[in-house]
């Protein structure tokens, strides 16, 4: 399923295909914890459909350059 998301971090939307059903989704928006209606989700794929916020990003975010 297509999911497009706009990254809480940088602003820009971004479309991915991730792997879940109208079920899943259903179950989601229904109150099922985020790794409970997504158990085969990658963490970075989970916190893309939260937040729209892409590995690169979260990177970036908590990189030690600036400290």
């Amino acid at each position: 399923m297509e999911i497009t998301r706009t990254s809480m971090y940088s602003g820009i939307t971004r479309s991915r295909i991730l792997d879940i059903t109208e079920e899943q989704l259903e179950a989601y928006h229904n109150g099922a914890l985020i790794q409970n209606a997504f158990p085969h989700l990658s963490d970075t794929d989970r916190e893309f459909f939260m937040t729209g916020i892409t590995r690169n990003e979260w990177i970036e975010m908590f990189s030690e350059e600036d400290a």
